[in-house]
């Protein structure tokens, strides 16, 4: 089957052709059964190396469906835009586009006869014909009564069956789960809406004290409000019209070449509409992502009055601009108050691209400073705390030395000068994770507060009505004495609590601590 699969197309022809003769022969001699099954025996000797890539490219599938003779294969993958559908022909050796799908997946189906191939993608149905790839859209329509009490019913009856099947150890941390059922059951006819019954849903997920369960509701409303962001910080004491801007944010909209706005800049309209004192000037922002606004602006001091075009970004890349506005401030407070001695890395998340972002800190703006501060406070989990110890704990053993000057050393790929980790109650999952194995290989110190035990991995699922999800711990964690790491909490070598006033005022007296602690070191 392997060689038959590596055929070209003029061989495989050659071979069908072959084998039709000896079918037509065999007929001759023997009186077959035609419709008999020939049992199917599988070689696993060296299967290993009968592996083949199926197709050229390197991205998400969505779906994929292979011809019974599996000469063709057509599969749904993503790229910047959404999906494409493709189809690569084996014997061929070649591939083509055959539809623009934009932002969504799908699933593929064929007819019986593989005539037809029918893509359900973005709540359509398109017939594409396998001969040439001629697409027919096909319209229909359908109406179904859904009891939503009863479908609640069911969910609630599915989760239950889930923990108990699921839950990282089986005495459920001895809880009474048969009795929480019954209790919670009695709420079943008297929810009617999702948001009552995703809080009732965590309440009784709650019981098990345990870490990541619970339940959510996703409420999407593709009309509701969107309100859109200039990327500035306003002056909220200001009385008079308009509203004073105080700060613009790094990559603001408000940044481009063009834009005149700075501190001190009183936006007085937002598209023609004048911003009178004590009205909300966020209104006038409602669903303007990316689309054109007009801002009149004034600048007090050079009394000039102008209008300019500005796209405001959405509240998610806001977010992002004060993320990184805030991760800017502690790298350079870190330089300033070490005198340029030591670096600063925030890992964000437990995940690729956090490691990337902070490997290119370390060895890049980083390479050469005496020491790290390594800041995992509101680190919400993922998968890394392995990868980042293995980074942090390298131990120097060869140095790359051309005509008498040292230009490099090995390993390369690991930081081999002392580091200490800040943490807080903000860590959770892996980010527990992380400070456990930090603390527990003697990587370095940790300063910060105590963080929740919180390490298991954790499966979420998305309910029949997936506006709805719960979560339930299903891989525990031990410790080195055999106690599981959840519920046990982790305490910092040296506890810091950030005064709520201070930190208010832009100063982090936990990274101040964390400082101080590895100057010391250093100074020894």
């Amino acid at each position: 089957t392997f060689d038959d699969f590596n055929l070209t197309k003029e061989e495989y022809e050659l071979r069908k052709e072959a084998e039709k003769k000896d079918k037509d022969e065999d007929k001759k001699d023997n009186d077959k059964d035609e419709d008999a099954i020939e049992p199917i025996t599988i070689d696993l000797t060296n299967i290993e190396d009968r592996q083949k890539r199926l197709t050229i490219h390197s991205s998400n599938l969505s779906s994929a469906i292979m011809t019974k003779d599996g000469s063709k294969l057509y599969y749904m993958c993503q790229f910047d835009d959404g999906y494409d559908l493709w189809v690569h022909d084996f014997r061929k050796k070649e591939t083509k586009q055959i539809a623009d799908l934009g932002g969504r997946g799908g699933d593929l189906q064929f007819d019986k006869d593989e005539k037809n191939l029918f893509l359900f993608s973005n709540g359509s149905i398109v017939k594409i014909a396998t001969a040439d790839n001629k697409r027919k859209g096909i319209s229909f329509s359908a109406e179904m009564y859904l009891d939503k009490t009863k479908e609640r019913a069911y969910m609630f009856e599915h989760i239950w069956r889930q923990v108990q099947k699921k839950f990282y150890v089986t005495n459920l941390h001895n809880v009474d789960w048969k009795l929480h059922k019954e209790a919670y059951a009695t709420f079943l006819p008297h929810i009617n809406n999702n948001y009552d019954y995703a809080e009732m849903l965590s309440e009784m997920l709650g019981e098990l004290n345990a870490s990541h369960t619970g339940s959510g509701y996703r409420h999407r409303d593709p009309a509701g409000d969107a309100t859109a962001s200039l990327g500035v910080f306003f002056d909220y004491d200001y009385t008079g019209t308009g509203v004073k801007v105080v700060e613009v944010l790094a990559k603001s909209p408000l940044t481009k070449a063009k834009s005149e706005v700075e501190a001190g800049t009183i936006i007085e309209k937002i598209d023609g509409v004048e911003i009178t004192a004590n009205m909300s000037h966020f209104a006038l922002l409602n669903h303007k992502s990316g689309k054109n606004t007009l801002l009149s602006c004034y600048n007090p001091t050079t009394k000039k009055r102008w209008d300019e075009v500005v796209k405001p970004i959405s509240l998610g890349q806001e977010y992002q601009l004060l993320y990184k506005r805030w991760v800017e401030r502690q790298r350079a407070e870190t330089e300033r108050i070490s005198k340029g001695r030591l670096g600063y890395v925030h890992i964000r998340g437990m995940n690729s691209q956090s490691f990337r972002d902070i490997f290119s800190d370390i060895f890049g703006k980083n390479a050469h400073k005496e020491a790290l501060i390594v800041d995992t406070r509101f680190n919400g989990g993922g998968w890394l705390h392995d990868d980042l110890a293995t980074l942090l704990s390298g131990e120097k053993y060869v140095t790359y030395i051309p005509r008498e000057k040292e230009k490099g050393w090995d390993p390369m790929n690991k930081w081999i000068r002392p580091s200490i980790l800040l943490m807080n109650e903000g860590n959770y999952s892996d980010a527990h994770a992380f400070p456990y194995v930090y603390s527990t290989l003697e990587i370095g110190e940790t300063v910060g507060m105590p963080v929740p035990g919180t390490m298991t991995a954790v499966w979420w699922e998305t309910l029949l009505d997936r506006s709805l999800y719960f979560g339930i711990p299903q891989v525990g964690a031990k410790d080195m004495e055999g106690k599981y790491l959840e519920n046990q909490q982790l305490e910092p070598d040296y506890k810091v609590w950030n005064d709520y006033d201070l930190i208010n005022k832009g100063q982090d007296q936990q990274l101040e601590k964390a400082i101080d602690v590895m100057l010391k070191q250093l100074d020894k």
